[in-house]
């Protein structure tokens, strides 16, 4: 990997993330590298800004906080292909993002200038709005990507409101849900909203849809997982306080009035995460981040050599 031109970003308002992406950068600068650092958080956005002063083609970003900071730089990175070093400094879960530990920056640069790394690819979601019936087939909307899920479900200031959704699954009804809203996942957000609502985790080596029903008032509304090729359609019903929104990874995309549609399918495009760790293991993230018991409990096996 050539290093000729880096993004560094923080997380907005942590101290700690910042020193170390005054770290990083001083580091590139001496090789001759030229770096572009700002901070990402809920009011501050550094990507488009970035993205449209370059000349020449960023080779890639360095993002220092937790999975949220991680989460916003694949929505915004991904379509230009640039791949993500996302590193958990200040963050809290960590399900993306490499081990402040092992990121060493006295040799990390050495390793990705000689290509001693894996990448992994992790599908996104795109949604778009529709108005009026299935025939119109021209968006109102601008896109929305998602590496986690996309969200469909109210918001109101004053009070709990629940929520009437129809779900097409290429062009044909599945169900109409009636409770808090759905959630439409990748594999990578299996195991974020998806597994708190009783979704199924889905391991990232596969492209597939899970949609997953929260806190339905049905108890026959049940999780589905749909082939990455599918389409999934959503109405909102009998919204008379306009409340429904979209959101993705957890940020407010748009309003859905009724009479639209939201269209969720597979992304053309994926986020590209860097892994430094030679050991690497989804199943160890999953033991470490999610607490099973087997990962606090042992008992032997000596049958296992």
């Amino acid at each position: 990997m050539q290093l000729n031109q880096v993004i560094i970003i923080h997380k907005s308002g942590d101290p700690l993330s910042r020193r170390w992406a005054e770290k990083c950068s001083q580091a590139l600068e001496k090789r001759h590298c030229r770096v572009l650092l700002g901070p990402s958080g809920p009011n501050d956005n550094p990507y488009p800004v970035f993205l449209a002063s370059v000349t020449q083609p960023i080779d890639l970003a360095i993002v220092l906080g937790g999975d949220g900071t991680a989460l916003s730089a694949a929505r915004n990175l991904a379509a230009d292909k640039i791949p993500i070093l996302a590193v958990n400094v200040g963050g809290h879960l960590g399900f993306l993002t490499e081990s402040s530990e092992d990121f060493n920056t006295e040799t990390v640069w050495d390793r990705l200038s000689e290509d001693r790394f894996a990448v992994q690819r992790r599908m996104m979601l795109q949604a778009s709005i529709f108005e009026g019936n299935r025939t119109n087939l021209e968006p109102m909307s601008d896109r929305y990507l998602a590496l986690n899920e996309m969200c469909i479900k109210p918001a109101s200031a004053d009070r709990m409101i629940t929520a009437i959704l129809e779900m097409e699954i290429d062009g044909e009804v599945v169900d109409q849900y009636q409770g808090d809203g759905l959630i439409v996942a990748t594999p990578t957000g299996s195991t974020c909203y998806t597994v708190a609502a009783n979704g199924p985790i889905i391991h990232p080596g596969m492209d597939a849809i899970a949609v997953t029903p929260i806190c339905p008032l049905s108890l026959s509304s049940r999780p589905i997982v749909l082939p990455s090729g599918s389409v999934v359609s959503i109405w909102p019903l009998v919204d008379r306080d306009l409340t429904t929104k979209l959101w993705m990874d957890g940020v407010l995309a748009t309003s859905i009035w009724p009479g639209q549609r939201v269209d969720i399918r597979m992304a053309d495009c994926d986020a590209q995460f860097i892994i430094l760790r030679e050991d690497y293991s989804y199943y160890q993230t999953l033991r470490e981040k999610l607490q099973w018991a087997g990962a606090r409990i042992h008992h032997s096996n000596n049958h296992r050599n």
